[in-house]
């Protein structure tokens, strides 16, 4: 069964028969993953990127997965800022830039304190335009061999929204990784990939955007389950529900940050809400994109009001 059902709460988020549905394979190279899912609304499709094949794809349901763009310095997570200029993380070029509407690029960072950063992996975007980026550690094949790091530990970074400032604000995490707010932008959940950690943290915000350092919590440890996958990618919907990447499959746990259903399935790797609606969960695999309709809308990307489609 796709959906596992651990408290009836999950029942008001998928249905009983409720199936995830592979629209590609064959992405992310041999040692994959395909990464960094958003939804264009306006377009009606679903960018995602291809890491070692430098390249970033597009779904649309007319044509499949095409090409988008060859050449991307390994991007990988991607989110939309917002006036709807996408925002990118890349692993060889270690920076976070942004597409502009005419098509050319805006850095947003690439070093903090004059020295590079790791490997920018995911990105979300406040509603206030500030950005908030993991940087990993450097690792092979996610860098080349001759990376050498520069920066003394990995850490979760936030730029301000006029791109005039750049602060470490969280530096005890071993391999951050996936991050997202509450709907209410209170929280800030970021989890920790590393496999003897496997734990989904968070945060209160302050006022100034930054985090409350002392308010730190274990939000969701994902240890001791005999299952491939662990913590990666990371939304919200819009009653807080956390839904993350983890053994067997996708977690889903409620604001309280219990386990309270899983959509089950291989390696999973990222995900994004997409659609008119919202309520479909497209996420990555190893090398595949699929997508699954839920119940409940997500946060939409750019942050902003859900349009609930009409039904006929």
């Amino acid at each position: 069964m796709p959906i596992k059902f651990i408290s009836d709460a999950m029942r008001a988020i998928a249905d009983e028969g409720a199936d995830w549905e592979e629209l590609g394979v064959g992405f992310g190279g041999p040692t994959g993953p395909a990464e960094g899912p958003v939804w264009i609304r306006e377009g009606g499709y679903l960018l995602f990127s291809d890491i070692h094949g430098d390249r970033r794809m597009r779904w649309t349901p007319e044509r499949g997965v095409t090409l988008d763009k060859q050449g991307t310095a390994n991007g990988n997570g991607q989110t939309r800022d917002p006036q709807g200029r996408l925002v990118v993380c890349h692993h060889f070029s270690r920076c976070v830039d942004r597409e502009e509407a005419d098509g050319s690029i805006t850095m947003i960072a690439d070093a903090y304190r004059g020295l590079k950063l790791n490997r920018p992996n995911d990105v979300v975007v406040k509603s206030d335009g500030c950005i908030y980026f993991t940087d990993p550690p450097p690792k092979i094949p996610f860098t080349p061999p001759e990376h050498t790091p520069e920066q003394d530990c990995a850490g979760v970074y936030r730029v301000s929204a006029d791109l005039s400032k750049i602060n470490r604000i969280i530096s005890d995490l071993i391999n951050p990784n996936g991050l997202c707010f509450s709907p209410d932008e209170k929280i800030l959940y970021v989890n920790d990939s590393n496999r003897h950690r496997k734990l989904i943290m968070a945060y209160d915000v302050e006022a100034n955007g930054f985090v409350d350092l002392g308010s730190a919590r274990v939000f969701c440890d994902m240890r001791g389950q005999d299952l491939p996958g662990g913590p990666d990618g990371m939304k919200v919907d819009v009653e807080g529900n956390v839904y993350c990447t983890g053994p067997g499959g996708i977690w889903v746990m409620n604001p309280a940050g219990e386990h309270i259903g899983s959509i089950q399935g291989p390696w999973m790797v990222n995900m994004a809400w997409g659609d008119d609606d919202w309520r479909t969960l497209y996420f990555t695999g190893r090398n595949s994109i699929n997508r699954i309709k839920l119940k409940i809308p997500g946060v939409p990307v750019p942050r902003g009001v859900v349009r609930v489609r009409n039904k006929e």
